[in-house]
C-alpha cells in the first residue's frame, strides 16, 4: 500500500515537474534556442503522462493494448533522447565544423549499428518478432545514449568549453539515461524479478526527477562567463605598458 502511493506521489511529482518545465521555457522564450529539449519534454508530457494514462485507464495494466502502447511509446522516448543527445553534439562542435562532420557519420553508423544488433538478437527467437524487437531496441538506445552521453561530457572537459547551460544539460541527460540503465542490469544480474521491478518503479523516476531538476537549474541560472587564461590576461596589459613609453 505505501509502496503504490510513492510511486503513484513520484509519477505526479515528475508529470508536475515536466509540466513547469514546459511552461517557464515557453514563457520565458528560452524554447526557441532550445528546441530539442523543449520537443522532448513536450513527448514526455504528451506520451509518457497522458498517453499512456489514457491507455491504463481504458485496457488496464494487464491488458495487450497497454503492453504494445507502453513499448512504443518507450521507443519513441528512447529515439527523442538519442536525437536530444545529437543536438548537444552538434551545440558541442558550434566552433568546429570539420569535427561535426567526423560526429555526424559517427552518430548515424552507431544508430545503424544499434539497429542490426537488434535485429539480429531476433534470429534466436522468431516468436513474437515485434514486440522482442521493441524490447531490444529499447534497451540497446538507451545503453548507447548513456554512453555517448558520457562520450560526449568527456569531449567538452577535453575541449575546455565555456558553455556552462551545455555542461548542465548534458549531466541531466545522464541521469536520465542512468535509471534504464540501471534497471535493465539489475533484471539481468539479480534472481528476484519481483523485487528488480519494484526498485525500477522507484529508480526510474527519480532519475527522470533528478534530470528535470538539473534542467531547471540549467536555464534558470545567469550562464558564467569564460574564464579567460592569465597568459592571455597579460597580453593586453603588457602592451598596455609599453605604449605608454
Amino acid at each position: 500500500m505505501l509502496g503504490s502511493f510513492l510511486h503513484s506521489a513520484l509519477y505526479y511529482l515528475v508529470q508536475g515537474m515536466v509540466l513547469g518545465l514546459v511552461v517557464f521555457l515557453f514563457y520565458t522564450g528560452i524554447w526557441k534556442r532550445l528546441a530539442s529539449v523543449s520537443a522532448y519534454l513536450l513527448a514526455l508530457l504528451l506520451i509518457d503522462g497522458a498517453g499512456r494514462g489514457y491507455v491504463l485507464h481504458h485496457f488496464g495494466l494487464n491488458s495487450i493494448q497497454y503492453f504494445y502502447s507502453y513499448w512504443l511509446t518507450d521507443v519513441a522516448l528512447a529515439l527523442g533522447a538519442f536525437l536530444v543527445v545529437c543536438t548537444f553534439f552538434r551545440r558541442a562542435c558550434a566552433e568546429q565544423e570539420k569535427m561535426w562532420q567526423f560526429i555526424r557519420l559517427f552518430l548515424v553508423f552507431v544508430f545503424i549499428l544499434v539497429l542490426g544488433i537488434s535485429a539480429f538478437s531476433l534470429s534466436r527467437n522468431y516468436d513474437h518478432l515485434f514486440s522482442r524487437f521493441m524490447v531490444e531496441f529499447q534497451q540497446n538506445l538507451y545503453f548507447t545514449c548513456l554512453v555517448l552521453n558520457t562520450l560526449l561530457y568527456i569531449m567538452m572537459q577535453q575541449m575546455e568549453t565555456a558553455d556552462d547551460e551545455l555542461g548542465m544539460l548534458v549531466c541531466g541527460m545522464g541521469l536520465q539515461f542512468a535509471g534504464p540503465a540501471a534497471s535493465f542490469a539489475l533484471k539481468f544480474l539479480t534472481p528476484s524479478v519481483g523485487f528488480t521491478e519494484s526498485l525500477m518503479d522507484f529508480v526510474m523516476p527519480l532519475c527522470t526527477l533528478g534530470m528535470l531538476l538539473t534542467w531547471f537549474y540549467a536555464v534558470s541560472r545567469k550562464p558564467k562567463t569564460a574564464r579567460v587564461p592569465a597568459s592571455k590576461q597579460l597580453v593586453p596589459v603588457m602592451a598596455a605598458g609599453q605604449n605608454e613609453f
